[in-house]
């Protein structure tokens, strides 16, 4: 249940500062919180949930995005609308029940399947870092010195193709052979 926090884009500044309290949290605690009591510690460990539930995702970033992308537009009005406000791009996948007119970058798919939502989020990822790789390539970073940013994505278990996936996933849903790939 991890819910779009108003004013997460447009009230950055706020949002900043309790990312700081969550990261101060985890430093006193993760240093044994000596000399507080229990009921205290007790405290700081609901708040630093607390904290972490909210804003765990976003603790890493330095501040509001250059664009955002959205699986399930309805569920995400809010996030699209304080992105408009602050003319940042959104690129969202669009089922048959979304309304695309606040999208910049609209991708028409399933955006309730798990397996298809796991397949956007992995090529939306690869299409980041091989975008700021060729980025860094363009301005002349020796690659031999920067930093890897091909990152392995966990596998739970052997997958085909995602191309063979995805017509699989089609082909039960309308009871059809799927097309053999090569």
């Amino acid at each position: 249940n991890h819910r779009w926090l108003g004013g997460t884009l447009t009230n950055w500044k706020t949002i900043s500062h309790s990312i700081q309290r969550l990261r101060q949290l985890t430093e006193q605690l993760s240093d044994g919180a000596k000399g507080l009591t229990k009921k205290e510690r007790l405290k700081l460990d609901r708040e630093l949930a607390k904290l972490e539930l909210s804003l765990g995702g976003i603790k890493d970033m330095g501040g509001v995005p250059d664009i955002i992308i959205v699986i399930d537009t309805n569920k995400e009005s809010l996030a699209i609308q304080e992105a408009r406000k602050l003319r940042i791009p959104v690129v969202a996948v669009l089922d048959s029940n979304c309304d695309p007119t606040n999208i910049d970058y609209p991708i028409p798919g399933n955006d309730d399947a798990s397996r298809a939502i796991a397949l956007y989020c992995d090529l939306f990822s690869k299409a980041i870092l091989d975008g700021l790789e060729q980025a860094n390539v363009s301005a002349g970073v020796d690659l031999g010195e920067a930093e890897d940013l091909h990152v392995e994505l966990p596998a739970d278990e052997p997958k085909a193709a995602p191309e063979a996936e995805v017509a699989a996933e089609v082909a039960s849903e309308d009871n059809v052979e799927a097309p053999a790939t090569t």
